[in-house]
């Protein structure tokens, strides 16, 4: 699950804003893997309470890392406040493709003011069962 966050989120927004998503997609919690976003943003208090509150790692990318991955969803705001037009949605596919196989959106990104949250899976690599 990729996730932007602004200073001032709180984790009870996150929280709120992450539980939305998955449930309009049907998407259990235990399915989550991990929290990815810009690395600047790994160590955001709001991040790191929901994540252990999961069990889920914080993942961290780099804004150049982020920029390169095709997303659907960018803006030149956002390029101009973090380097890369999309955070939630590149984080999420740049996670989900890291051990290799093709990264898709399942959640396209989902905004409120303090936070942006989009939720990727990937199709096997070669070789690779699907997971039940």
């Amino acid at each position: 699950m990729g996730v932007g966050a602004r200073p001032r989120l709180t984790a009870d927004e996150l929280a709120g804003l992450i539980d939305a998503v998955l449930a309009d997609h049907s998407i259990a919690p235990e399915a989550v893997l991990a929290l990815a976003t810009l690395d600047r943003r790994a160590d955001h208090p709001a991040l790191r309470t929901v994540a252990a509150a999961h069990g889920w790692p914080v993942l961290g990318y780099p804004a150049d890392e982020l920029a390169a991955v095709p997303a659907a969803a960018g803006s030149a705001r956002v390029r101009a406040a973090t380097g890369t037009p999309s955070v939630a949605e590149a984080a999420a596919l740049r996670a989900a493709g890291a051990n290799g196989g093709t990264p898709s959106l399942v959640a396209a990104k989902r905004t409120v003011p303090t936070a942006s949250v989009a939720v990727a899976t990937r199709a096997p690599g070669p070789g690779e069962e699907r997971e039940q």
